[in-house]
């Protein structure tokens, strides 16, 4: 089959690769109709995590096809069934799955002694996204092997295109948590940092969710139409000053809730601890650029709540934790519990309250996939959101 593979910074090919093939009961095979890149791709495209070896299978928001079902997933699969799959694999069974905390699934990381050492207890493994969890292939490709797939799936009902569900796997619930763990009251006001596709998705949450005001905040042209066309009041920090503007739109109290949809890249240029943030990123002395982290911390009104679906990969420098402690702020993080949330926001995009496929702009086969992985880094070409079919 063809698959896309990593092979260094900056280095994606379309590549050969063998079948994948049943190698536990609870695992199933699907054949991918549509898959995406999402911007944690781009973390790895970057170089900026660790744990990726040379082969390693891309990707994980994709669906497909039922094609091969083990022994002991038959009771919830069958051949020809259509699904999304959830980029954390979730067995379950254990405690935190028990619990509706998919994303750290105590099991599913075949890793776990290295995610123990690294972040002092395992999360759940991820597809296509390091050995740090579980180095399983991605779904950039034309079959993946699902483990865990009776539990690791969300079946889709007839009448509805790829389109509308493939987000499912990943970023319409990513944005739907990071605004849900916000607790959005009526009166509050909503500050989004990043319109890249999860911040489109927090933006149509927050506004589903009932928040009073939505300000989202970004420098790129298309995407702060996009946020805008959503319900957004937008802030380009190109233009204006992030912290004085949000102090106007809020009579000088700041939001309520903040929320990071940036993550560990962090694009601004022009102030001192963004360029502090590069420089110690260049010498290898610090992961993850926290300039957004600070500027949500340093606005947010007290009492507030921070939350943090924004992907973070190690360390980061200079982060003013006495700030946080002295306003009473509130943080919330973590990668999505995807299964939590997709049985609702099924129902909603079966009611018409919300079309996902609104984010799209480049559809291409999977042979175009590593220029297009280019292009969507440097958000060329008004590219906002790639879906690829194999």
């Amino acid at each position: 089959m063809r698959a896309l593979r990593w092979h260094g910074k900056h280095d994606i090919r379309c590549d050969t690769v063998p079948d994948p093939k049943i190698e536990d009961p609870r695992d199933a095979i699907i054949k991918v109709t549509s898959c995406a890149i999402c911007g944690s791709d781009l973390h790895l495209f970057d170089g900026f995590m660790p744990g990726m070896e040379s082969g390693d299978i891309m990707g994980h928001e994709f669906m497909g096809e039922v094609m091969e079902v083990g022994s002991g997933a038959k009771d919830s699969l069958k051949v020809g069934d259509r699904i999304v799959v959830p980029f954390t694999i979730t067995c379950g069974e254990c405690e935190q799955c028990r619990r509706g905390n998919f994303s750290v699934c105590e099991r599913s990381n075949r890793n776990k002694d290295v995610a123990d050492k690294l972040f002092g207890h395992t999360t759940a493994g991820l597809f296509g996204y390091t050995h740090l969890t579980g180095g399983y292939p991605g779904g950039q490709a034309e079959y993946v092997r699902v483990p865990f797939a009776d539990k690791t799936h969300v079946k889709i009902p007839s009448g509805l295109t790829d389109e509308q569900v493939l987000f499912l796997g990943d970023i319409f619930p990513t944005g739907w948590q990071g605004v849900v763990q916000c607790d959005v009251q009526p009166t509050d006001t909503v500050a989004i940092w990043g319109c890249g596709p999860v911040g489109q998705f927090a933006i149509r949450s927050a506004v589903l969710l009932g928040a009073r005001q939505i300000i989202a905040i970004d420098n790129v042209p298309e995407r702060l139409a996009m946020a805008q066309a959503g319900g957004a009041i937008t802030i380009n920090f190109d233009e204006e000053s992030t912290v004085e503007r949000l102090n106007e739109l809020t009579q000088g109290k700041g939001p309520e809730k903040c929320i990071d949809c940036v993550g560990m890249e962090a694009h601004a240029t022009a102030t001192l601890d963004s360029m502090y943030d590069r420089a110690k990123q260049a010498l290898m002395l610090e992961s993850d650029r926290a300039h957004v982290l600070r500027e949500m911390m340093y606005v947010c009104r007290p009492a507030g709540t921070i939350s943090v679906p924004g992907v973070y990969g190690g360390l980061i420098d200079k982060v003013p934790f006495g700030m946080v402690m002295n306003k009473g702020l509130t943080i919330r993080t973590g990668q999505t519990h995807v299964n939590r949330w997709t049985e609702d926001l099924l129902r909603r995009i079966e009611e018409g309250q919300i079309d996902p496929s609104f984010v799209i702009t480049h559809t291409v086969g999977l042979e175009q996939g590593p220029e297009m992985y280019k292009t969507f880094r440097e958000k060329q070409d008004g590219c906002i959101k790639v879906v690829l079919k194999p």
